[in-house]
């Protein structure tokens, strides 16, 4: 199963949180008109290890905020660390495997927020065009913790509770991060190293 194969609607899980496709639904986005799955990797095989996003001031075709697979493979050709294990990676019999982007780590952290903590809501955090349903900005209650139990801090699958890049650039000098105590989101300088998490698409039909 890759992006290319269509699952219908039907089969689709609407629960955050639960088992599907090699991983964990997270959520649906959408890539112009086409809606997509978005599948969170186990945490034990598809957290990266702390890494710089890039080299410092070099811009790369790196900016799409919907489409992580794209800016992955960008990344990877100019010699990302984390571009490079995410993109060998098989876990579950897949290998199709990227870098979230900041609206696809948007998602995952809106629909499996592990704190309790209040969300940060300076300015735009949490403004997500590309989900289904559209994302709006933060309050300090909403999103509110997952109610996966896995994915509440300390079980099995949630994410850390720290910064994670998303593949999208921000400048030649900086990338998106996500912070998955409140929701944070902000440009970070590429070579500081942030851990990252794997997910997978597929597109999804009526």
């Amino acid at each position: 199963m890759n992006a290319t194969v269509q699952i219908n609607a039907a089969e689709v899980p609407t629960t955050p949180g639960a088992p599907f496709a090699g991983g964990f639904y997270a959520g649906r986005f959408k890539i112009g008109d086409e809606v997509f799955a978005l599948i969170v990797a186990p945490k034990a095989s598809g957290t990266a290890p702390d890494a710089a996003w890039g080299e410092y001031g070099k811009r790369i075709d790196a900016a799409s905020c919907n489409d992580g697979m794209a800016n992955t493979l960008a990344m990877l050709e100019a010699g990302a660390a984390q571009a490079k294990w995410v993109r060998e990676l098989n876990i579950n019999g897949f290998d199709d495997w990227y870098i979230p982007s900041r609206d696809e780590l948007e998602t995952c952290y809106r629909n499996l927020k592990p704190t309790t903590t209040e969300n940060y809501c300076y300015f735009r955090d949490g403004d997500n065009p590309s989900s289904v349903p559209v994302g709006y900005p933060y309050t300090d209650a909403s999103p509110a913790q997952t109610a996966c139990a896995a994915f509440q801090e300390g079980g099995e699958e949630a994410f850390d509770a720290v910064w994670h890049w998303s593949s999208t650039q921000s400048s030649a000098d900086s990338a998106w991060l996500q912070d998955f105590v409140d929701g944070y989101q902000y440009g970070y300088r590429k070579t500081n190293e942030c851990s990252a998490r794997a997910v997978r698409r597929f597109k999804v039909s009526n």
